[in-house]
């Protein structure tokens, strides 16, 4: 017989912690450090257990968040010089002569 996989939402998921729990994504609030500042952050993107309550945070929130406390963000870029392009054969240009004379 075809045993067929449990099918899940795209807002839940088999939790992997604990054999019965399933994880609903849920909008919570994030908490880090940066340097001896606490950071919060609220309606962060996140996994959680039903069951255990663990967390998984959305990878690519994460990965937005710290771009934006970086040290860099904000700042310009550094554009890279390019290196000049060999000068090319300069076409002679000939005039018409002129109608003074």
């Amino acid at each position: 017989m075809n045993n067929p996989q449990p099918r899940y939402a795209n807002d839940s998921m088999p939790c992997n912690e604990c054999p019965a729990g399933v994880m609903h994504r849920r909008y919570i609030a994030y908490f880090t450090w940066l340097g001896e500042e606490l950071i919060t952050v609220p309606n962060f993107p996140a996994w959680v257990c039903d069951v255990c309550g663990k967390r998984e945070y959305d990878g690519r929130a994460i990965s937005m968040l710290v771009t934006l406390l970086s040290p860099e963000a904000g700042k310009p870029t550094r554009r890279v010089k390019r290196a000049p392009q060999p000068a090319s054969r300069k076409r002679s240009v000939s005039h018409p002569p002129s109608a003074s004379g």
